[in-house]
């Protein structure tokens, strides 16, 4: 039975079902994971990522929340992201950030339609509660991205104990 060369354990088909790393060649004989890989496996020590591998930890977890929950949700498909919980807290994190905005932009629209019976001073209310959540979302968004791309971990109030517990941390 083969072994992926760069985390040892031992694959079924072409792929390693635990690191996701593509499996070519015949496995070694005598059942010994291999201790290093060519070129194109990578080489290095089992169990050790290469560096070339992808992008950076910081930067995955940044681009989790660049497009909200398209990324999040694209960074909980791919292979060797979904495996990091890091990663993956990002992803979810994201994903609950941009559901927790939507929901208050509904109850923003709802506000504004029982404010819209008030003549003037209604609509300025409106305007300027929404305008309040459109910039506070904007600035969480970015300070999240940031910090995250820095290699700071910020858990949100609700939705990051939330999200810690779908990353399985």
């Amino acid at each position: 039975m083969p072994f992926c060369a760069n985390c040892g354990s031992q694959v079924d088909g072409r792929f390693c079902q635990k690191c996701g790393a593509a499996v070519g060649g015949a496995a070694p004989m005598g059942g010994a994971a291999p201790m290093g890989g060519g070129a194109a496996m990578g080489g290095g020590t089992p169990g050790v990522a290469p560096a070339s591998a992808g992008i950076s930890d910081n930067a995955a977890g940044a681009i989790c929340y660049l497009l909200g929950f398209i990324t999040g949700i694209l960074f909980l498909v791919l292979a060797p992201y979904n495996q990091n919980r890091n990663i993956r807290f990002h992803a979810f994190q994201s994903i609950f950030l941009n559901i927790a905005w939507f929901v208050i932009w509904i109850a923003d629209v709802v506000v504004s339609i029982v404010l819209g019976h008030i003549p003037i001073i209604g609509a300025i209310i409106s305007i300027l509660l929404g305008f309040c959540v459109w910039i506070g979302f904007l600035i969480i968004w970015l300070y999240m991205m940031f910090k995250t791309y820095n290699g700071e971990r910020i858990v949100l109030p609700v939705i990051g104990a939330m999200a810690e517990k779908q990353a399985g941390m």
